[in-house]
């Protein structure tokens, strides 16, 4: 675990569902993740995370079967009928590795997932195949069969058929200004700037599938992080009850070597916290350029 445990290693993801239930029917009779906690979100947390209406909320806390450290979490909470992935600023998707993508969407049909995005290899791109889904909370995921690593990133094998989630996906106004703000308060380097033709955003906006976009990858060292893709014009800031998370993808976790990096402003002072996620370790969450929720916790 020590040798997991580096800056900037995703330690996990929450997203809202309005049927804990059900969704736990999902990620753990059908994806086969394991629950390693449950009951109702703790004030104390809720308030960490600037969602103090979420207080008591029931939620989940789920593992690989490979026994990584890399949690999930899934709180309940109302959707909202209006909301749409891919249209809003913040986090978009979570990429989980996978092993045989390809069998995948026989082995959850009849679950709630949604697949849009059927698994397929890209010309040119060797190095992996994805697919894409969605939760009952309009939860993006993507399921991605690693096969070998790019020239600049070592991309991880799944070590169970789901393993853990390896790459983020923010969605954001000003990519330049986001790459700048992970840089300059986490220490994160640029992987690598491209245009290319993402038909998931294209979808979402009604673009034609060849309108090209722009991504940066955040990564330490050859460990890729945070995929930042710039949104149209027609996106907006996500939109919140007052007091909750924020539907779909909504927060990220990440290891840093300290919670005492300048430009960092907390929402809540940092607190030691117990439990498969933290271990006793200090955390806190802060908001950052794109309007997106992100925890760190302190490895030291």
């Amino acid at each position: 675990m020590s040798d997991f445990l580096t800056h900037g290693r995703i330690l996990g993801g929450a997203a809202t569902v309005p049927d804990l239930d059900a969704a736990l029917g999902d990620y753990r009779d059908s994806l086969g993740l394991q629950v390693v906690e449950a009951g109702k979100l703790p004030a104390d947390l809720a308030a960490s995370w600037g969602c103090p209406a979420n207080a008591g909320a029931r939620y989940a806390a789920l593992q690989p079967q490979s026994g990584t450290p890399c949690t999930l979490r899934i709180v309940e909470q109302p959707l909202p009928a209006d909301f749409s992935p891919t249209r809003t600023f913040g986090w978009a998707a979570f990429e989980i590795t996978v092993q045989d993508v390809f069998g995948w969407p026989a082995k959850l049909a009849g679950s709630g997932f949604e697949i849009v995005g059927s698994p397929r290899e890209i010309p040119g791109l060797p190095y992996f195949v994805a697919m894409q889904m969605l939760g009952r909370g309009r939860e993006m995921i993507y399921l991605n069969e690693v096969r070998s690593d790019t020239p600049t990133s070592d991309l991880p094998p799944a070590q169970s058929p789901v393993d853990r989630l390896f790459i983020v996906i923010l969605a954001t106004p000003d990519r330049a200004a986001t790459f700048a703000w992970y840089r300059d308060r986490l220490g994160l380097e640029e992987g690598g700037t491209y245009m290319i033709p993402y038909t998931m955003i294209s979808r979402a906006f009604g673009a034609p599938l060849d309108t090209l976009h722009g991504l940066t990858m955040a990564q330490k060292g050859r460990m890729p992080i945070v995929e930042i893709d710039d949104y149209p014009p027609q996106a907006t800031a996500r939109a919140r009850s007052d007091g909750m998370l924020p539907s779909g993808n909504a927060i990220v976790t990440l290891a840093v070597d300290s919670l005492d990096r300048t430009g960092l402003d907390f929402i809540t002072t940092p607190a030691a916290r117990n439990g498969p996620v933290y271990g006793g370790r200090r955390a806190a969450t802060v908001v950052g350029s794109a309007g997106e929720l992100l925890e760190l916790i302190e490895i030291g």
